[in-house]
């Protein structure tokens, strides 16, 4: 009986240390400098066209689209921008950026590509659609589709149906590796 204690003490102790250490090496992975973005700020739109559609509640920009919000930059050739109390209420309160022919979203330190963007800020994600690259340092990750969930940082890359894309439906990586000094 006393043995049986024992084990399960070193059990118990042992997987305690491994969960520790994994919480540790999970906290040391990188995320997305975007993790925390606020998409509460506020968000400028410069372009060469613009078209409100105040009935359905959604404005069309054109032409060398140019959005920054907080740290985030957004360049389009076009944008169309879903909006809720454009009819006399309170304010014009942004709901979602949807981005179409070429799309560049760039962090201080992470540019992310794609065919097509959404922007959705009430649920603060962004996805990119068709051709997509994110690069990072001299490191990239291309595939089909990316999502990037702002209040984690968690950015996921798929690769899409084979055959549809680039990537024959995988996800490709470049990583750089740090170079080592060597011991003498």
């Amino acid at each position: 009986m006393m043995r049986v204690r024992f084990t399960g003490i070193i059990l118990a102790t042992a997987a305690l240390a491994a969960t520790a250490a994994f919480g540790q090496v999970r906290q040391e992975q990188p995320v997305s400098a975007l993790k925390g973005h606020n998409s509460d700020a506020p968000v400028d739109v410069t372009a060469d066209r613009i078209e409100v559609q105040d009935r359905a509640d959604r404005a069309i920009f054109a032409g060398n689209v140019h959005v920054t919000q907080a740290e985030l930059t957004l360049d389009t050739p076009r944008l169309t921008v879903a909006y809720s109390g454009g009819s006399g209420g309170s304010g014009v309160q942004i709901r979602r950026l949807d981005a179409a022919g070429g799309v560049t979203v760039k962090s201080p330190s992470e540019t992310a590509r794609g065919d097509f963007g959404i922007y959705d800020l009430d649920r603060k994600l962004i996805t990119l659609l068709g051709n997509v690259q994110l690069d990072r340092e001299q490191n990239r990750v291309s595939g089909a589709r990316l999502v990037i969930d702002l209040e984690s940082g968690r950015a996921v890359v798929d690769g899409g149906p084979p055959g549809v894309n680039q990537s024959g439906g995988r996800v490709t990586g470049h990583f750089s590796v740090p170079q080592r000094q060597q011991q003498r």
